[in-house]
Formats: structure tokens, C-alpha cells, sequence
């Protein structure tokens, strides 16, 4: 079986329940499996080191998880219309990474949750695709073609998945939100599957 890295952050759990969908739609093709992973929280001032496995959630991301994978799937909350410091940190240790190539040619997506409906979703998808750019990734979104894209009233985008939580982060993802999720999980499976067999 081929693995995809769904690989995200997650404050208050809707960025991992998207990441859980995107597993989910990444099965649902045939010979391809997800890899859930998380990273670990960052601060301007660190006491001590988090612990090598994280009490609850995905697991922390290795460098094997990069080089192993067929494809990345990226996931974060919105900071300012911008990806999560976590996030952001972990993909700036990648330059060994970035020299030798392990991403290059392997597909990638982004998906992300905010509270509100203009809180900056597709600037933190874009801002996520730029260092999988650097990295020589093929970017995969999500098509008109997708029914829930014409339906949505609140998350999902050309650019990739996306929840919207309320103001008061109180609303659970729609049925839209959900299919979107799973939709770019496929897509990305998929791409992965079609390079792999040279189609």
C-alpha cells in the first residue's frame, strides 16, 4: 500500500476532524492508505522539550514520514489569512528535505478551518502550497466538477478543504464541508496512484 501524509495542526479539533476525513476520502481509493501526523505546538519561550509522542492525537512527524510518503496533504488553522506558527516551523526544518528532493514530483493539497467566514481560508491555503511549490510538488485542488463546491455556504474552495467554526467556534462541519474533506483525500490519492503506475 502507497501512503499519503496528512500531516496538520490542530488548536481546538476541527483542523484533526478535517484531517480524518481527508484519511478517510485517501482510502477510499484503491491501494492507497493515509498516514495521520501532527506537529508539535511552538512558543515564544520554550520551558521544555514535548514529549517524543504526543499524550493524545496523530503522532509527531518524522523525516521518514517525508520521505516515505506519495504524496502530502497539509492542514492547518488560519492565523492572520497565514498557515499556523507550528506548522510553519516544522516545514522550515526542511531544507535537507528541499536539496535532495524527497518531495519533488509528488502530489500535495492544503485544507484549513477558521471561526469566521472571511477569516483568510484561501490566503492560508496559498500560504501552505508555497513551500510545497519550493519543494517541486504537484498541487492538487478542488474542481468545479465537485457537487459540494456549488452547494457549500460556508467551508471548501478551489484551493482545497475548509470548515468554517462560528464566532464562537460552536458549529459543527456540514455535510458539504465533510464531502470536500474526503473529496481532496481522493483526488490527491488518486494523483499519487496514476504517477505511480507511469498513467
Amino acid at each position: 500500500m502507497s501512503e499519503i501524509l496528512v500531516l496538520h495542526y490542530s488548536r481546538t479539533g476541527k483542523v484533526a476532524q478535517l484531517a480524518r476525513l481527508v484519511a478517510r476520502g485517501v482510502a477510499e481509493v484503491a491501494g492507497m492508505q493515509a498516514r495521520l501526523r501532527s506537529v508539535p505546538p511552538v512558543a515564544p519561550v520554550t520551558t521544555a522539550a514535548e514529549p517524543p509522542v504526543p499524550d493524545e492525537g496523530a503522532p509527531y512527524v518524522t523525516r521518514e514520514d517525508l520521505r516515505d510518503c506519495a504524496g502530502l496533504i497539509l492542514g492547518s488553522p488560519t492565523r492572520f489569512g497565514n498557515m499556523a506558527a507550528p506548522l510553519k516551523h516544522f516545514l522550515d526544518t526542511t531544507g535537507a528535505e528541499w536539496a535532495s528532493g524527497t518531495l519533488a514530483g509528488k502530489p500535495a493539497a492544503a485544507f484549513t478551518a477558521t471561526n469566521t467566514m472571511h477569516g483568510g481560508q484561501e490566503t492560508t491555503l496559498l500560504s501552505m502550497m508555497l513551500p510545497l511549490l519550493h519543494h517541486g510538488m504537484l498541487i492538487v485542488g478542488l474542481p468545479y466538477t465537485e457537487p459540494a463546491l456549488n452547494r457549500t455556504v460556508s467551508g471548501g474552495s478551489p484551493y482545497g478543504a475548509s470548515h468554517v467554526g462560528g464566532a464562537d467556534g460552536a458549529h459543527a462541519l456540514s455535510e458539504d464541508e465533510r464531502e470536500l474533506a474526503r473529496a481532496l483525500g481522493r483526488r490527491v490519492a488518486d494523483v499519487a496512484a496514476r504517477l505511480a503506475r507511469g498513467a
